[in-house]
C-alpha cells in the first residue's frame, strides 16, 4: 500500500488484552512478558493465520486483529480462548495470563498498514466489557454468524460505552460446551449504570449508599416492622413470558410488551402468588427455548406464554398457562375485543388465570382481583411507548420516556402510574449525573411520586420513588417505611426488596436483611451483579465468610470491573484468614482505582453500629489496602 494512502472497508475486528497485566508485571516483569509472548507466538498467531486474519497491532498486554469474515473472527477467538484455558489450567491463579476478547463488524480506515475507525473503537469497548476468558461480540457480528457457528450465544443486552454515541448490544459466545444451558444473562447489564440486569432501582441504591457520609443510622433495631417471611415451597410461582407481537406492524412491539408487563403487575398483587420479575421474564424475549428449561432456570412451576395481534382498533390475545412440572397446558383462551374494552379484557385475563391456578392447586389464592381504574386510551398508548424507552436505560431514552409520560398525564391528568414513572426518570437523572440541576431533579421526582400516590395509593413504584428520595435525603427511617409499603402492595417487587434489605442490614438488622435479599433473588433470578454484592454484604456482616466469598465471586463473574465486589471479597478473604487471596483482591482494587483509600471507606458506608464498620476496615487493613 502506498505511503499515506487511505482505504475504507468493512471488516471484523478482534480486540484482546490480558486480564490483570499490571499485577503480573509488578510481581515479575520478565516472567510476565515471557508468558504473554509465549501465548502470542504459540497460540494467537497460529490461530489467526489458520482463520485468515491479520494482526495489525500488538501492545504489551494485547493485540488487534482484522478479519474479512465475522465467522472466521469468532471461530478464531473461541480457538484462542480454549487453547489458553487448556495451557493455564494447572497454573496458580496469581500467575495466569488470561485474555478478554471483543469482536465487532464495522467500517474501518486503513492508512499505512494501520487500522482506525468505529469498527476498531467499538471492538475495544466490547473487549472492556468482557469477562476473563470469554468472547463478547456486537449485534452486527451476531447477525452475520447466525446459523453458521455451532457456539451458543447469550444475550448480554445493551450498554453505553465511552465515546460511542449509541448503546452497544453485545452477546457472549459460550466457548465451553458444558456451560451451554441457559444461564443468568443480566450481568453485564450491570456493567454500566444504564443496565440495571436486570433492575434499575437496585443499581440506584448501590450508587447512593456509596456516597453517603457515615452517621448514626437512626433506624431502630426493632422500631419498624418488616415482612421477611420467605416464600414457602408450596407457594405457587409463575412467570409471564413476553407476549409475541403478531401484528402486521412491527412498531406494535411496545403494545405487546405493555400487555405482558401489565399482566405481571396484576398477578403480582394477588396474595399467595409469587411472580417472577419483568426483567428476568423478558430475558427470554425473542428466544426459542423449551418451557420446561425456562421454568427450571427461573425456579418456577407455571409459565404463561402467548401472543398479541392488533389491527386498527381490534385486539386478539392468545394465552396459555403451562404446568412446567408436567408440560401440560392447564388453561388456554383466546380474547377478541376492541381497544375500548382493553382494560376490561385485562381484568378478565387476570381473573381467569388466577382461577385456573386455584383449580389446579385446589387452593384459595384468589382474593379480590380489583378492577383497574379507567384510563384514557390514548394516554395508555403513549404511556406504553414511554415504557419501551424507559427500559432501554440510557440518558436519551430516559428523557424520551419522561416526555411521553408527561404527554400521557396531559391526556389523562388522573393517570397516577404515569406520574410515578415520570418521577422515577428524575431519580435516574439524579443518580447517573444526567442533569445539571440534581437537587431540582430529586425534588421533582418526589413531588411526582406524591402526586401519583394522591391519585392511586396502590402503586408500588410510587412508594419506591419516595423511598429513594428519603434515602438520598438521609432520612433512613422514612426510606425503610416507604420500601415496606411498596412490598406490602406488590410482594413480588424484587427491587423494593433490595432497597429494604440494604437499609435493614446497614441498620444493624442483617438477619432480616438477608431474608429479604434472598427473596429478591428468588423473584429476580436473572439479576445483575449488584444483587450478589448486596447478598455478599449480608453474609459478611453475619460472619458467614464462606458464603460471602462464593457470592462475591459470582458477582465478579457478572462484572469483573466492579471495584466494590473486589473490595468486599478482599475483606472477606482477610477475615477468613486467607491473606494471600485477600492481597490479590486488594491489588485488583488498586488496579481498578489507583486513588483508593480506607478513609474513603469510612465515608462510604452508613452503618448504624461502629463495630460493623470497624470490622470491614480491619479486614481491609489485613488485606494491605492503603490508609
Amino acid at each position: 500500500m502506498a505511503e499515506g494512502r487511505v482505504t475504507r472497508k468493512l471488516a471484523a475486528i478482534l480486540a484482546a488484552d490480558v486480564v490483570g497485566f499490571s499485577r503480573l508485571m509488578s510481581a515479575d516483569e520478565v516472567g510476565a512478558l515471557a508468558l504473554v509472548t509465549a501465548h502470542l507466538e504459540e497460540v494467537v498467531r497460529p490461530a489467526v493465520e489458520a482463520h485468515r486474519g491479520r494482526i495489525f497491532k500488538t501492545m504489551g498486554d494485547g493485540f488487534l486483529v482484522e478479519f474479512a469474515s465475522a465467522v472466521e473472527a469468532v471461530e478464531c477467538a473461541v480457538r484462542i480462548q480454549r487453547a489458553i484455558a487448556k495451557r493455564t489450567g494447572d497454573t496458580p491463579e496469581e500467575r495466569r495470563a488470561i485474555f478478554r476478547i471483543g469482536i465487532n463488524l464495522g467500517d474501518i480506515i486503513i492508512q499505512d498498514d494501520d487500522v482506525f475507525g468505529d469498527g476498531v473503537n467499538v471492538a475495544a469497548r466490547i473487549e472492556a466489557l468482557t469477562d476473563p476468558g470469554s468472547v463478547f461480540i456486537s449485534r452486527s457480528v451476531h447477525d452475520q454468524i447466525g446459523g453458521k457457528c455451532d457456539f451458543p450465544l447469550e444475550d448480554m443486552g445493551e450498554h453505553e460505552v465511552k465515546n460511542i454515541p449509541r448503546p452497544v448490544h453485545v452477546f457472549r459466545v459460550v466457548t465451553d460446551p458444558s456451560t451451554a444451558p441457559v444461564k443468568r444473562t443480566a450481568p453485564a447489564p450491570g456493567r454500566q449504570m444504564n443496565r440495571w440486569l436486570a433492575g434499575v432501582a437496585a443499581l440506584v441504591l448501590v450508587a447512593a449508599l456509596c456516597t453517603v457520609a457515615v452517621r448514626w443510622f437512626s433506624v431502630p433495631e426493632e422500631g419498624v416492622k418488616v415482612e421477611t417471611v420467605a416464600a414457602s415451597a408450596e407457594m405457587p410461582s409463575i412467570a409471564v413470558l413476553p407476549l409475541i407481537n403478531l401484528s402486521d406492524d412491527p412498531e406494535q412491539e411496545y403494545f405487546a410488551d405493555g400487555i405482558s408487563e401489565d399482566l405481571i403487575t396484576d398477578l403480582s398483587k394477588v396474595p399467595g402468588l409469587m411472580v417472577i420479575s419483568r426483567t428476568s421474564s423478558f430475558a427470554y424475549k425473542g428466544k426459542s427455548a423449551d418451557i420446561r428449561d425456562i421454568a427450571r432456570d427461573l425456579n418456577t412451576r407455571y409459565v404463561v406464554e402467548g401472543s398479541v395481534r392488533r389491527a386498527n382498533r381490534k385486539i386478539r390475545i392468545n394465552l396459555q398457562l403451562i404446568d412446567a412440572k408436567t408440560g401440560h397446558h392447564v388453561w388456554a383462551e383466546r380474547y377478541d375485543n376492541t381497544m375500548e374494552e382493553v382494560f376490561v379484557m385485562q381484568d378478565s385475563i387476570t381473573r381467569r388465570l388466577v382461577e385456573a391456578l386455584d383449580a389446579q392447586l385446589e387452593s384459595t389464592i384468589l382474593a379480590v382481583v380489583s378492577k383497574r381504574k379507567a384510563i384514557d386510551l390514548n394516554a395508555y398508548e403513549v404511556f406504553l411507548q414511554g415504557q419501551e424507552h424507559y427500559f432501554r436505560y440510557s440518558k436519551e431514552n430516559n428523557q424520551e420516556a419522561r416526555r411521553l409520560y408527561l404527554k400521557a398525564t396531559e391526556l389523562d391528568p388522573t393517570f397516577g402510574r404515569a406520574y410515578a414513572m415520570r418521577g422515577l426518570t428524575y431519580l435516574l437523572d439524579f443518580m447517573n449525573g444526567w442533569t445539571d440541576t440534581p437537587d431540582s431533579s430529586l425534588e421533582q421526582g418526589r413531588a411526582l411520586a406524591e402526586k401519583a400516590i394522591s391519585l392511586d395509593a396502590s402503586l408500588p413504584v410510587a412508594y419506591f420513588v419516595t423511598g429513594l428520595f428519603y434515602r438520598e435525603k438521609r432520612e433512613y427511617v422514612k426510606a425503610l417505611v416507604e420500601a415496606q409499603k411498596a412490598i406490602d402492595i406488590d410482594p413480588s417487587y424484587a427491587d423494593g426488596h433490595v432497597l429494604l434489605a440494604t437499609l435493614l442490614y446497614y441498620a444493624g438488622r442483617p438477619k432480616e436483611g438477608l431474608e429479604v435479599m434472598q427473596r429478591a433473588i428468588r423473584l429476580h433470578p436473572h439479576h445483575a451483579h449488584n444483587y450478589s454484592y448486596h447478598l455478599g454484604q449480608a453474609y459478611f456482616i453475619l460472619g458467614r465468610y464462606d458464603e460471602a466469598i462464593n457470592t462475591f465471586k459470582q458477582g465478579i463473574e457478572l462484572l469483573p470491573t466492579s471495584e466494590r465486589l473486589h473490595l468486599w471479597l478482599a475483606a472477606t478473604y482477610a477475615q477468613a484468614g486467607m491473606i494471600d487471596e485477600a492481597q490479590w483482591q486488594a491489588n485488583e482494587v488498586i488496579e481498578l482505582n489507583p486513588d483508593f483509600s480506607l478513609q474513603r471507606m469510612v465515608q462510604a458506608y452508613p452503618f448504624k453500629y461502629a463495630g460493623d464498620l470497624a470490622n470491614v476496615i480491619d479486614a481491609l487493613r489485613k488485606a494491605g489496602l492503603p490508609e
